[in-house]
């Protein structure tokens, strides 16, 4: 969680918020060859920390995107991430309504994130679950999306990864 929130504030610092290779995993699945392919994530905080109203006051501020851009990445570059207990463990990834690449994601109901960036690579099985448009983690991953991406449908299909940590590898090892 250190290093997610480390690279996160990286990618709005250095690189005014576009992803890498740090928050956008290869997905991998039990029993299948090869990758999904890419998804990317989003790392939410704990409803008790949540700044979800901040993030939908932001995109509601104004319908020209590079200044909902401009806002965001000043906002997520401040203090957003810098206590990493705050954020829930569980990434959250959307997909277009009917997305064969979620139902394929979905359908074993476990997958393995592959992160390798910045001379660090995690192995990260996870369980993975379809997320309720009421969950506060469906409506943090909407708010966070619309900051960058204001044509996000309402529809999208929100999954949820969570991490089995005691299965999970790292390498280099973690001191």
């Amino acid at each position: 969680m250190k290093w997610q929130c480390r690279v996160r504030q990286f990618a709005m610092r250095q690189r005014h918020g576009r992803p890498d290779e740090a928050v956008t995993p290869l997905v991998s699945l039990p029993g299948q060859a090869g990758t999904v392919g890419p998804i990317l994530t989003v790392l939410n905080r704990e409803p008790e920390h949540s700044m979800t109203p901040e993030l939908d006051h932001i995109s509601g501020r104004t319908h020209d995107p590079a200044e909902r851009l401009e806002q965001a990445v000043r906002f997520l570059s401040a203090g957003y991430y810098q206590k990493h207990r705050e954020f829930s463990d569980i990434l959250t990834a959307t997909f277009p309504p009917g997305s064969a690449t979620a139902s394929r994601i979905l359908a074993g109901g476990r997958c393995v994130l592959h992160f390798d960036a910045y001379s660090q690579r995690f192995d990260i099985p996870c369980h993975v679950r379809r997320l309720a448009g009421d969950s506060p983690l469906h409506h943090s991953t909407l708010a966070h999306n619309r900051l960058f991406n204001p044509g996000v449908l309402p529809a999208v299909e929100v999954l949820g990864f969570e991490p089995d940590w005691v299965a999970s590898q790292a390498e280099p090892k973690a001191a």
